[in-house]
Order: C-alpha cells, then structure tokens, then sequence
C-alpha cells in the first residue's frame, strides 16, 4: 500500500487539528509538524491552512467553465446540468472529507464568509454564460439571467447539503431531477419568436369539451383578437 501524499498527510493532519483545537487556535506549523513535514512543503501545496479546507475551488471553476465553452445555443441547458453535476460528483469523490469540511464551515463564521464568496462566483460564471446564451441585452433579460443562475446554484446546493447530512442515498439522480424542474422553468428560447410571423399556442385547463372549444379559439386565431 503506497504512502499517502504530503498533500493528503496535510489536509488530515489539518482536519484533526481543527476538531481538537479549534480552527483559530490551529497555526500552519501546528499542521506541518503533525503532518510530519516542514513548514516550505506546506507551503508548497496550500497558500494558507484556509486553503486546506477550500483547496479546489479554482479548479472547479475551470472545469465549469470549460464543459460551459464546449456548447453551442442548442445544448446551452444541457451544459449548464452537466457543469453542476460535475461540481457535485467533485465533492462526492472527496466522501468524508466533503462532510468534515461542512461540519467545520457550520461552526467558523470566517469560513462561511469564504464559502459564499465561492458561491457567488459559480454563480456570476452561470450567470454570464446564460446570458450570453439569451443574447438579449436588455434589463429584463439581465434580470432573467440572474434568477436562473441563482436557481442553479441553489438546486445544487440543497442537493449536496442533503448528502452532505446524510440524507440523500442517490444525490446523482436527486441533481439530475433537481436540474430538470429548475431548467424547465426557463425554457430554451423559439427561434423565430417575436418577428411577428408564426403561430403562437398557449396551453391552458378548460372545463370546456373540446369539440365545442375548437370552433372559439379558430375564430380568434383568424380574426386577430387577443
């Protein structure tokens, strides 16, 4: 069995210490001289013990961005689904790691703080990527942009804190159904629509027969009434 890396040893060495001494009285010395290595080697795989909790983030940042950069305007959506499911299969692999970093999180208010910052930047990557997507440079659709970025993350962060707590046996398959009710929400937009020309049907629930419906919406539809 190969020895674990200094990486590893660190990030260990690190976790144990915050449990037993608190994250504020932890000193990146007290981490390395548990690890069993120097002070330059911590240094050489994390800028601050900080780091050691949120080491990734970066990266994942990049991944997002290059499954986003791989799209076209037809498989916009299904991008977006596949760069949240890639964040999440991230933490999944971390296992105990990923729950020892939400238990310490939860109780260190300057942790917190980093991790929302880290939020806010997948989400104002999601949100630059979707509007780019819409092309539509107007408020309304800055707006829209905003809110569906915001869904995203928030489906995939109420996903992850369930596994997270141990109360989701299939996250994968919660994410997937997750993405599927926030996506429809913000259907792909209709080549064509508002140029005037086409048909537009809206679908509604009426007590009406529909033999007796057919007739009324035809003459609208002719005489150009709303």
């Amino acid at each position: 069995m190969s020895k674990p890396s200094a990486r590893s040893r660190l990030a260990d060495a690190a976790f144990a210490l915050f449990d037993e001494r608190g994250y504020e009285q932890t000193t990146v010395d007290d981490i390395a001289e548990r690890a069993g290595v120097g002070r330059t080697t911590f240094f050489r795989h994390y800028r601050s013990k900080e780091e050691v909790i949120f080491p990734d983030h970066d990266r994942l940042l990049d991944l997002i961005r290059d499954r986003l950069n791989t799209s076209n305007s037809g498989t916009a959506l299904v991008a977006v689904s596949d760069a949240v499911r890639l964040v999440l299969l991230h933490y999944l692999d971390e296992g105990e790691l990923a729950r020892r970093r939400y238990g310490l999180t939860s109780k260190v208010s300057a942790l917190r703080d980093r991790e929302i910052a880290s939020v806010a930047r997948y989400q104002r990557l999601f949100r630059e990527f979707i509007s780019d997507w819409m092309g539509d440079p107007t408020e309304s659709a800055s707006l829209r942009a905003e809110l569906m970025a915001a869904n995203v993350v928030a489906a995939h962060n109420h996903v992850l804190r369930r596994w997270l707590r141990g109360e989701s046996a299939d996250p994968v398959s919660e994410m997937d159904e997750a993405m599927r009710e926030v996506l429809a929400l913000f259907p792909t937009p209709v080549p064509g629509a508002g140029s005037g020309s086409g048909t537009t049907v809206i679908a509604f629930r009426t007590g009406q027969d529909l033999d007796a419906l057919l007739p009324e919406l035809r003459r609208l539809v002719e005489d150009g009434r709303p």
